[in-house]
């Protein structure tokens, strides 16, 4: 029997099977083969590493060495060079432009060096497909320990003492709404999660999914026991492939090992999980529009109370989670609470996953520890803005925040200093924009966006943001006026106060925070700002400043 003497860790995320990264596997299974090394070097497919601007993503270990945007063809020098001579093959290697080296080791990358991988600990790491990899990285432990030496109550207190809110955009106490779930008189309860992720540029919740789906499925049975639940539901968009069948494959085999369905752990707790699959509305993202869905009804938020708590899945007591609080509940029974609330701010613990998007050098999956500020994550992990350009504003929370400019780059992040400064934490968007950007377009897309996405339940949210987008169009047209710059703060303001769900809440957001900041790029398309009904077309000033 040969001995595995090397793993070839290679990047089975969406983002880097987009780029080849599967036959970047298959030629290196081929070369290996072929050299006579097919058992003793292994090929792993692996989740998302997080740097997706360089990916696909080779790691060799125990080398620890980081190979970045690797192709098909560079297999056989990989191969050849590394695994037969034990050459690094230098043309692969990360070459970091903060640090002005090369980089072998990922620890030592500026990108990573301020990340504290929690919610993403096995992404990267571990063949999301087997589930003895997991097991390997004390997967089930968790699980094991609450059904075995803690009672309910006892699993809800760590939870709570924890300090863990909800990752999916509201902040919520974990533990509160586990034990408020608890509390109701029911022999039928649900444990439902949230992987409806909507949010333009997100995708937190899918890499985990698709790098790590055990730790869902461990920490839902985990919730499901403290509550009371025996059955739980993973809801989660169609258009994520991948992670659904990652997702399929690993309910198949926690059941098969008896960590899902009766008597888990030779315990009376029995639990099992069904996947129901969502159109792509973004409303679904809210909890009540997301059981409505379950349901098969139209995918549109009730009215509260009663909560979901109280009255959820067809009238029972239902606890929904995201899929990014799942994730850090394993480690917090096996480490302890202390050990969790010991990171993060004082009303914001732990860590947080962010998608860094649009004008910034290293896209990606960022995890850092909650208070880490806005100019650490882009300028020390993003790497700054690209082509030399200057930064302009950060748009944190997606559709539903705001834009921060440079003046808040400072601010710690966490729930209640976005909240403070006009912005919000969201489930972890955070696009970024240079001086080309022109805000009032940033505002119409994304009001474009919850417009379309509005269920259309509330008046205030229907046909609101449709005349929030109108006055957009004629200030962009070049027919706006001053007396259309005032309707369109008073609007923003009146569908925010009321609409029904947090998806009219907070759409205005953009166009008000950007009003608050750039207000003089909403002046400039209107020709003389000292007569507020004056009407007439922005004259660009060159061509690269031109509006359509």
């Amino acid at each position: 029997m040969s001995v595995t003497r090397s793993n070839i860790l290679v990047c089975g995320g969406t983002g880097c099977l987009a780029s080849d990264s599967g036959k970047v596997i298959k030629n290196l299974n081929l070369i290996l083969k072929a050299r006579g090394y097919g058992d003793e070097v292994k090929v792993i497919e692996t989740g998302c590493f997080g740097f997706c601007e360089q990916g696909p993503i080779v790691k060799i270990e125990p080398d620890n060495v980081f190979y970045v945007r690797v192709g098909p063809k560079d297999a056989k020098d990989i191969v050849d060079e590394h695994i037969i001579k034990g050459r690094k093959v230098e043309r692969l290697l990360y070459k970091d432009p903060l640090e002005k080296t090369v980089v072998t080791k990922h620890e030592d990358m500026s990108f990573y060096k301020k990340q504290l991988r929690i919610a993403l600990r096995n992404c990267g790491l571990i063949n999301p497909e087997d589930i003895y990899e997991y097991i390997a990285m004390d997967g089930y432990k968790a699980l094991g320990k609450s059904l075995t030496e803690m009672s309910r109550d006892k699993v809800i207190d760590i939870i709570k003492k924890s300090g863990l809110r909800g990752r999916g955009g509201g902040g919520f106490p974990t533990g509160v709404k586990w034990e408020i779930t608890k509390k109701q008189d029911s022999d039928v309860k649900f444990m439902v999660c949230n992987a409806d992720e909507g949010d333009p540029g997100a995708f937190m919740d899918r890499s985990i999914l698709e790098g790590d789906p055990h730790s869902v499925l461990e920490a839902m049975a985990i919730g499901a026991y403290a509550i009371g639940a025996d059955k739980g539901i993973i809801y989660i968009r169609a258009e994520y492939p991948l992670a659904i069948s990652r997702l399929n494959k690993a309910i198949k085999q926690a059941r098969e090992l008896g960590l899902l369905g009766e008597n888990i752990f030779d315990s009376d707790f029995s639990f099992d999980i069904d996947i129901k699959y969502g159109a792509g509305a973004f409303v679904c993202g809210e909890e009540t529009a997301l059981i409505n869905s379950c349901e098969g009804k139209r995918g549109e938020p009730n009215y509260k109370p009663p909560y979901p708590a109280q009255e959820g899945y067809w009238g029972h007591p239902t606890c929904v989670n995201n899929v990014e609080t799942f994730a850090n509940i394993p480690v917090i029974i096996n480490k302890g609470h202390k050990w969790f609330s010991s990171i993060g701010t004082e009303n914001s613990k732990g860590t947080k996953v962010f998608a860094l998007a649009g004008k910034v050098n290293n896209v990606g999956l960022v995890e850092v520890p909650m208070g880490t500020t806005l100019r650490e994550i882009i300028f020390d992990i993003g790497g700054g803005i690209p082509g030399g350009k200057k930064f302009k504003a950060v748009q944190t929370g997606g559709p539903s925040g705001g834009v921060l400019t440079e003046n808040e780059l400072d601010t710690p992040i966490d729930y209640d200093s976005l909240t403070a400064i006009g912005s919000m934490m969201g489930s972890g968007g955070m696009i970024v924009m240079d001086e080309t950007d022109n805000m009032v377009d940033i505002s119409k897309f994304y009001l474009e966006f919850t417009m379309d996405e509005s269920c259309g339940r509330c008046t205030p949210c229907r046909i609101g943001n449709k005349r929030l987008y109108e006055l957009l169009n004629k200030i962009t047209s070049g027919k706006g006026t001053m007396a259309d710059l005032d309707a369109l703060k008073q609007l923003s303001y009146m569908v925010k106060d009321g609409s029904l769900c947090g998806l009219g809440q907070t759409a205005p957001n953009p166009v008000i925070s950007t009003m608050k900041h750039f207000f003089n790029e909403y002046t400039a398309y209107i020709k003389d700002e000292n007569h507020p009904q004056g009407e007439g077309k922005y004259i660009a000033k060159n061509k690269d400043d031109a509006m359509v």
